[in-house]
């Protein structure tokens, strides 16, 4: 009897903690889907001043005391004369800089939030004498998120600044689609171009719901307001129509690729293949072979380069929170999201 009196205080014990801590994710699932979007703040990193620093690092590691004093002593002289030459300059026009942007985007492309906001800090100092370097990295996602990413993109063409994109990774699909509005695509040899295609999947439980005896009901108000189910019995009339909306989505894609990117041979390269940018290159998708890292030494001979970034700074409830209610609005909707999104 003590032993069982034991172990049913040790049960209840590990029942109440397990409940406690249940329902603090409950509080925190709660906090995180309620807390307003944390207000973030602009960075401005010199990158020029970061590469000279390594350069000066590595020279008092290389170099004899004598070198240095001679190297100090020319940088110096060096400086006077820029300086000199910076005053005779006042009235002229100033020389342009290099603003770096980095998008690394996930399948929701959620990183658009931080990326307007850079965009739209950007043009407000910007000019054409300035270039711009937009770091990318996405094997794409959804339409709509991605749509609004290019869009972004494209307010920096159409204000006449030069833009590049570089890829050292991937460029894929809506990834791509963001890249196409460049002026200029560079790409490392070895990244993942291309996959102009649109994609939808979704599993159907009907007949597993059939044998359990389990009846589904979808109540809709216009004949196409949902087309292929989760949990319904689908048609091939659905079918069809959900295909059709499926090559609508791609030819909206590959006009706007057409529009940045004429010259491109549609008919080769929107077929869905991706290819790797050494073979891009003969086709057309990119313009240069080469890393991000090599294209922002070159131009910082000659111009500032400064990375710019939208930092949203989160406290840990925040965190905690949002991440516990991403994670269970992603378990309970992922299923029916499928049935809604079609994805580049």
């Amino acid at each position: 009897m003590e032993f069982l009196y034991e172990y049913g205080l040790f049960l209840a014990k590990a029942v109440t903690l397990v409940g406690a801590i249940a329902a603090l994710i409950v509080v925190a699932a709660v906090m995180g889907r309620q807390q307003r979007p944390q207000k973030g703040e602009l960075q401005l990193t010199n990158i020029s001043h970061q590469l000279e620093d390594y350069e000066h690092h590595l020279e008092e590691m290389l170099l004899s005391k004598e070198q240095l004093k001679a190297k100090e002593k020319a940088h110096k002289k060096e400086e006077k004369a820029k300086a000199k030459e910076a005053k005779s300059k006042v009235d002229e026009p100033r020389e342009g800089r290099v603003f770096v942007l980095d998008f690394k985007g996930g399948i929701e492309a959620n990183e658009v939030a931080s990326l307007r906001e850079e965009i739209t800090a950007l043009l407000t100092v910007a000019d054409k004498q300035d270039e711009v370097l937009v770091r990318l990295e996405s094997g794409g996602g959804v339409v709509h998120g991605y749509g609004l990413a290019s869009s972004q993109l494209a307010r920096v063409r159409d204000a006449g600044i030069p833009l590049t994109i570089a890829v050292d990774k991937v460029a894929a699909s809506g990834g791509y689609m963001m890249a196409c509005v460049a002026d200029r695509i560079v790409a490392a040899p070895f990244s993942i171009i291309g996959s102009i295609g649109v994609i939808a999947q979704l599993p159907n439980f009907n007949r597993l719901l059939k044998r359990s005896h389990i009846d589904y009901e979808q109540h809709t108000a216009g004949q196409f307001k949902r087309t292929l189910t989760v949990f319904g019995e689908n048609t091939d009339e659905a079918r069809e129509k959900f295909k059709e909306e499926l090559e609508e989505t791609h030819g909206l894609f590959k006009s706007f690729i057409t529009k940045y990117r004429p010259e491109l041979d549609l008919e080769k390269v929107a077929t869905g293949e991706h290819w790797f940018a050494t073979q891009a290159l003969e086709l057309g998708l990119v313009d240069e072979l080469a890393t991000s890292d090599h294209w922002l030494m070159e131009k910082a001979k000659d111009k500032e380069v400064l990375k710019l970034a939208y930092v949203i700074k989160k406290n840990l409830a925040n965190r905690f929170g949002r991440g516990v209610s991403e994670a269970l609005e992603s378990v309970l909707s992922k299923v029916t999201e499928l049935n809604q999104k079609s994805r580049y």
